[in-house]
């Protein structure tokens, strides 16, 4: 769980990590097997420890603004620059979580063109330094919805870092990716999944 509170509240608070990470998308007129619209281009990340997150990292305030500071974790994670400003800012929550006390998490939002988004995955495999340490890939997030939960339902089904599987939902909202209905159903699809594997002896 964590609680939101405004970005300037988050910097004037002393002894606390600041972390900040980013969903880069865009739209796509690419068709899965020909015949399902991908629509749009979502960018997370296998991470290191195998859970899903967003790409950035922590950031210390005193040293850099939180903008600059995610934008040099991007060039690292992805190995291009990509420009990040306060108008990319969504929110700043306040991590409540017993395992990452005295944290805040800052989530940005930034849309890209399809070419943008194609060179960001490339350079991800060719110039990050940090592929194949910190970061195992990026990944997209599919977004439609296949037989038998397949697509978002089974995708929202893995392991995510901290707090990410909600600034996902969150941000696919946000930015109208998917509708209230289609979201809710993915979740509850998703959760049916994590049950029926939990229960399964193999």
């Amino acid at each position: 769980m964590a609680k939101r509170i405004t970005r300037e509240d988050a910097l004037t608070r002393e002894g606390f990590r600041h972390a900040c990470h980013i969903m880069l998308y865009g739209d796509s007129g690419a068709k899965l097997f020909g015949k399902i619209p991908i629509k749009h281009i979502v960018l997370m990340q296998m991470r290191f420890d195998g859970l899903l997150g967003f790409p950035g990292g922590f950031v210390n305030p005193s040293k850099e603004t939180l903008e600059a500071g995610l934008s040099r974790e991007l060039h690292e994670e992805v190995g291009v620059a990509v420009s990040v400003g306060v108008d990319d800012h969504i929110s700043s929550c306040l991590s409540q979580s017993p395992s990452s006390p005295r944290l805040i998490t800052h989530f940005y939002i930034k849309k890209m063109t399809e070419p943008e988004l194609k060179e960001v995955e490339r350079a991800a495999v060719n110039t990050a330094t940090d592929h194949g340490l910190e970061v195992m890939g990026m990944v997209r997030v599919p977004l439609y919805f296949l037989k038998n939960g397949g697509g978002l339902p089974y995708f929202l089904s893995h392991s995510f870092i901290c707090n990410s599987r909600a600034q996902l939902l969150s941000a696919l909202h946000h930015c109208r990716l998917l509708s209230q209905g289609e979201l809710e159903k993915a979740v509850r699809q998703a959760e049916q999944m994590r049950h029926t594997h939990s229960d399964d002896p193999h």
